[in-house]
C-alpha cells in the first residue's frame, strides 16, 4: 500500500511509531497529485508550503507534542480563505484574490499540525450538484465503469474526487444543501455536515449564511471523527458559532448501538426512486437492527416542502452575500468603455465574473426579496423551515436517536448529461439532504454498496443537534456492517 492510500488513523499510528515521516507522506501525496491531472481536482498547488509544514510536523512528533492530525496531508476546498494562497471560490470574479488572513477552520488544522497540499476544485460559490459550474472546468470522478466521464457530485466535488483517488488523506468540504454528503456518496467516501454552529464559518466564502457549514471528507468514519475534532471550535469571530466544548468524537466510536432507536421516515420514499436505492436503504436498516438497534417508522410531514423552501432561502441569502463582489475592493474588475460610470462597472464586472448558475441564483434571490414578493416567498419559506425543524424536534423528543435515509436519488451521472435539462432536475439531487441544513442538524453520508454498474451508493444518517459523537458511532456501526472497501480502478 502506498503512503497516500493510508487513512488518517493508520497514518497517525505509523507516524507515532516512526514507521514513516510527515515529509514522506506529503511527498507521496504530491506525487499522486502530479499524476492525476485528468481528474482536475487540485486547482492551486502549494508543494512548498506542504513540505515546510510537514517538516514542522515531524519536529513536533519527535518532540512528543503531536495531536492526531499532526503530519496529515489534506486538501482544502477553494472556498476557505488561506493566507497568501489563491482563494477563488471557483469564480472568475475572485481571480487573483489572495487573502491576508486564514479561515478559522484552516488555522485550526494548521495548529493541529495538518499539512496543506493545495486548493481543491468546486462548483462556483458552492452553487451546484455536479462540479460543472467551476471556472476551472469540471472535476472528473475517479470512478469509471464505461467510456463516460462521471461527475463527482458537488459542490465539494474536488474534495470528494481527491479523497477517493488517494491524492490526499482527507479534505475539507462545505455543505449548504448537501454539498459534502452528496459528493461523498458519489465518490464512495465518508462526509459529515456538523450541527450548524459547531464549526466556524469565519473566512469561508459565504453562499447562504444560515445554512452553510464546513466539515471533513474522509476515507473512514474514524477519520471523520478525528478531523472534525480538529476543525471544530468556538469562534468569537463568527456570531453563529456555538460556545460549546468540542468532545472527543473518536472516543465516541464504541461500536455499541444496542437499544438505540433508528427512525425511517416514510416521506423519503420518493416516487420514481430507483429500486437499488430502496433495496440499499432496507439493507442498511437491517444492518443496524442486527447490531441491536430498534427500527421505527417515523413521519416528517413537511419534507415535501423542503426543496422549494431551500431554493427560496438559499438564493435569497446568496443574492445578499454576493452583492459585495462589485469590482471595487478586490477580485475582477471589468474594463470600462468611454462614458461608463460606476453602475456600468458593477454590471459589467458581475456579468463577466459570475457564471450562469450563480447569475440564476442571484436573480431568483433578488426577486424573492423584492418588495411585494418578500412575504409571498421569503417569509413563507422561513415559516416552512420552522415547520421542518419542528418535525425533527418532535421525532427526537419521542426518543429517536438517529434517522436513516438514502444520501442521493441515484449514483453518479455523466458530466454534461444534465446540461440541457431543466435546472430543477439538477436541484432534485439535494432532495434527501436539504432538510438537514434547513433544520441545522448533523448528517453523515456513509458508503454502503455498489449499484449494478459498479458505482458507489451511500446512506445518510441524521443525528440530534450537537450529538455528532453519537451520530458518528451509528455511522461507524453501519460502515463496519457494510464492509465497503471498493476503490476506483486507476485509469487517470
Amino acid at each position: 500500500m502506498s503512503l497516500n492510500e493510508l487513512t488518517i488513523s493508520a497514518a497517525r499510528d505509523a507516524l507515532r511509531k516512526g514507521d514513516t515521516t510527515a515529509v514522506e507522506l506529503t511527498e507521496a501525496c504530491l506525487g499522486a497529485i502530479e499524476g492525476a491531472g485528468a481528474l482536475n481536482a487540485f486547482v492551486h498547488h502549494t508543494p512548498e508550503i506542504a513540505l515546510e509544514q510537514a517538516r514542522g510536523a515531524d519536529a513536533r512528533i519527535k518532540a512528543g507534542d503531536a495531536p492526531a492530525m499532526c503530519g496529515i496531508p489534506v486538501g482544502i476546498k477553494d472556498l476557505f480563505c488561506t493566507r497568501g494562497v489563491a482563494s477563488q471560490a471557483a469564480s472568475r470574479i475572485l481571480e487573483g484574490f489572495r487573502p491576508e488572513y486564514e479561515s478559522t477552520v484552516t488555522q485550526n488544522l494548521w495548529d493541529a499540525g495538518a499539512v496543506m497540499l493545495g486548493k481543491l476544485n468546486m462548483d462556483e460559490f458552492a452553487m451546484g450538484s455536479s462540479n460543472e459550474t467551476a471556472c476551472y472546468g469540471p472535476v472528473v470522478n475517479p470512478w469509471k465503469v464505461d467510456d463516460r466521464r462521471l461527475t463527482p457530485g458537488g459542490s465539494s466535488g474536488g474534495s470528494a474526487a481527491a479523497v477517493a483517488a488517494d491524492l490526499c488523506l482527507a479534505a475539507t468540504g462545505t455543505d449548504t444543501g448537501g454539498s459534502i454528503r452528496q459528493p461523498a456518496a458519489f465518490a464512495g467516501i465518508v462526509g459529515i455536515k456538523p450541527t450548524y454552529g459547531r464549526v466556524s464559518r469565519w473566512g469561508v466564502v459565504a453562499f447562504a449564511s444560515s445554512l452553510d457549514q464546513a466539515g471533513p471528507m474522509t476515507k473512514s468514519v474514524r477519520d471523520a471523527a478525528i478531523m472534525l475534532g480538529a476543525m471544530a471550535s468556538h469562534d468569537p469571530k463568527d456570531s453563529t458559532s456555538a460556545d460549546l466544548p468540542v468532545p472527543d468524537f473518536e472516543a465516541a466510536l464504541t461500536g455499541d448501538i444496542r437499544g438505540k432507536k433508528i427512525g425511517i421516515p416514510r416521506e423519503y420514499r420518493m416516487e420514481g426512486m430507483p429500486a437499488e436505492i430502496e433495496a440499499l436503504w432496507h439493507k442498511g436498516a437491517e444492518m443496524l437492527k442486527d447490531a441491536g438497534a430498534e427500527i421505527v417508522e417515523i413521519s416528517l410531514p413537511h419534507t415535501k416542502y423542503a426543496l422549494p423552501a431551500y431554493y427560496v432561502i438559499a438564493p435569497a441569502e446568496a443574492s445578499s452575500n454576493l452583492a459585495r463582489y462589485d469590482g471595487v475592493r478586490y477580485g475582477h474588475r471589468a474594463r470600462l468603455g468611454q462614458g461608463d460610470g460606476i453602475t456600468e462597472m458593477y454590471e459589467k464586472t458581475r456579468a463577466e465574473g459570475f457564471g450562469p448558475e450563480v447569475q440564476r441564483r442571484i436573480m431568483i434571490g433578488t426577486y424573492v426579496l423584492s418588495a411585494g414578493f418578500y412575504d409571498a416567498y421569503y417569509n413563507r419559506a422561513r415559516k416552512v423551515r420552522a415547520l421542518i425543524k419542528r418535525d425533527f424536534d418532535t421525532v427526537f423528543a419521542a426518543g429517536i436517536d438517529a434517522i436513516l435515509t438514502p444520501a442521493t436519488p441515484s449514483s453518479a451521472f455523466g458530466l454534461g448529461e444534465m446540461a440541457n435539462a431543466d435546472p430543477v432536475e439538477m436541484y432534485l439531487n439535494d432532495v434527501f439532504t436539504v432538510t438537514v441544513n434547513l433544520a441545522g442538524l448533523p448528517g453523515v453520508s456513509v458508503p454502503v454498496g455498489l449499484d449494478a454498474r459498479g458505482l458507489p451508493l451511500g446512506l445518510q444518517l441524521i443525528g440530534r443537534p450537537w450529538a455528532e459523537g453519537d451520530l458518528l458511532n451509528h455511522a461507524h456501526v453501519l460502515e463496519q456492517a457494510a464492509g465497503f472497501v471498493a476503490k476506483p480502478a486507476r485509469w487517470w
